[in-house]
């Protein structure tokens, strides 16, 4: 009788060590990867698009711009504090304008990910599925993103905080001898709207990598299991 627990208990072991043994297909590991980079995108999109969603947020707030921050400092000079914190305002709530279209940009873009590009990713770095995705797409979702950024930022009417701060420093500057602020309003908030998505995205990334089994909220439980399986099959060093 022992011999035959035994046996089946051996049995059970080595069937169990064999399927641990079996690789995943290349198929279910880009799947993985898109479903975890499209989780991680729906996640993003949903937090920065939500009233305040960039401003209450530390991590993405879109500062006032480095490249203009004297005139910044002129216009708290010259008692302008309640101009310059509206400004800073209106610069996220054009960023969460512009969010609001980025959903379909980035599903869009993760089709792109090959088979090939999978394998080499589930080793890679923390962020490596995200540094994929910005690398291959930055420059497409730029000229994607630019128009509805102007046109966000013409719909929160930000120029008319940006002109007059400007213009009274230029007006300064003019009679010390400085260089006129000429900073481009739209190429900044693009490009940070786009940076705070990529982080967010980035941070999703590395908790799933961190922890598989992670129960992921907003998806089937088939999508969460692809995204625990492929995750979780990383020999951790």
């Amino acid at each position: 009788m022992s011999q035959k627990i035994f046996s089946l208990l051996f049995f059970v072991i080595s069937i169990s060590s064999l399927s641990a043994q079996i690789p995943l297909s290349q198929a279910e590991i880009t799947d993985g990867l898109k479903n975890a980079l499209n989780y991680g995108i729906e996640t993003a999109v949903k937090s920065t698009s939500q009233t305040d969603g960039f401003w209450k947020n530390s991590l993405i707030k879109l500062p006032f711009p480095e490249d203009a921050i004297k005139v910044r400092e002129t216009a708290l000079k010259f008692g302008l504090q309640k101009q310059v914190d509206e400004f800073e305002l209106t610069l996220n709530k054009a960023a969460e304008e512009a969010s609001k279209e980025a959903l379909t940009i980035f599903l869009k873009s993760i089709k792109s990910l090959s088979i090939v590009d999978g394998m080499k990713l589930l080793n890679g770095e923390q962020n490596a599925a995200t540094n994929f995705l910005k690398n291959s797409t930055t420059s497409e979702l730029t000229t994607a993103f630019t128009p509805i950024v102007k046109n966000a930022i013409s719909k929160v009417k930000l120029t008319n905080y940006w002109e007059p701060l400007t213009s009274k420093y230029n007006k300064v500057n003019k009679f010390t001898g400085g260089k006129p602020v000429t900073t481009d309003l739209n190429k900044y908030v693009t490009e940070r709207a786009i940076s705070g998505l990529f982080k967010l995205i980035e941070l999703e990334e590395i908790k799933i990598r961190n922890n598989p089994t992670l129960q992921l909220t907003s998806t089937t439980k088939e999508i969460s299991s692809s995204i625990s399986k492929v995750f979780g099959s990383i020999k951790k060093p």
